[in-house]
């Protein structure tokens, strides 16, 4: 498994947390799987693990959200909720989830992306590394608003069949070709490290 690469001298770094949790995130009713394994600091709020998902996945942070621990909710608090989550903003990840526990997250409730959260280990955080990193992960996330898992297979059914009645049009709503099996670990990790923690 590949580590972490270290900061370059002079390299902007938030203070080292304690402890990393190293979490699996997987992207449910999807085959073959769509997945992400990152190491981020245990002190982070949930808000803060949002941030990091929408980053890793990649999804585009233009929808609510919602974590989903031991039966209760989390997330944006709104005056029109009828049952409005908890502020996900004041609760922290070491204070809600230890190692070997699964929680969910749903991303955008109309297309509804579930998100099964494994915490696989919690390790000392090593020396000189910045946090978030991602260290392995597979395909490359769906687009925004296509549809949930169903409609992201069915636009891979448009996609991969030219003669499909909604292969041009598809192509043009993405403005270009899709690569469904493309993950590319360097530009994510390049994308992570804009994320302030300690904020």
């Amino acid at each position: 498994m590949p580590r972490p690469k270290t900061t370059t001298p002079g390299a902007a770094s938030d203070s080292a947390p304690a402890e990393v949790y190293q979490l699996r995130i997987d992207l449910r009713e999807i085959k073959p799987p769509i997945w992400r394994r990152l190491l981020v600091p245990g002190d982070i709020t949930l808000y803060k693990l949002h941030q990091i998902i929408q980053v890793a996945m990649p999804w585009d942070s233009y929808h609510l959200y919602e974590f989903s621990i031991g039966g209760e909710r989390f997330g944006d608090p709104s005056e029109d909720d009828w049952e409005p989550p908890r502020n996900a903003r004041r609760y922290r990840l070491n204070q809600m989830v230890r190692e070997g526990q699964k929680f969910a997250y749903v991303y955008d409730f109309g297309d509804s992306w579930e998100h099964e959260i494994k915490v696989e280990k919690v390790l000392p955080a090593e020396p000189g590394v910045r946090y978030p990193v991602c260290i392995t992960g597979k395909r490359a996330g769906p687009p925004e608003d296509c549809g949930g898992p169903w409609g992201y297979l069915e636009m891979l059914a448009a996609l991969a069949d030219p003669k499909h009645a909604e292969h041009d049009s598809m192509l043009e709503w993405l403005g270009g070709e899709f690569a469904p099996e493309a993950f590319d670990l360097e530009e994510t990790n390049a994308n992570l490290r804009t994320i302030k923690v300690k904020t």
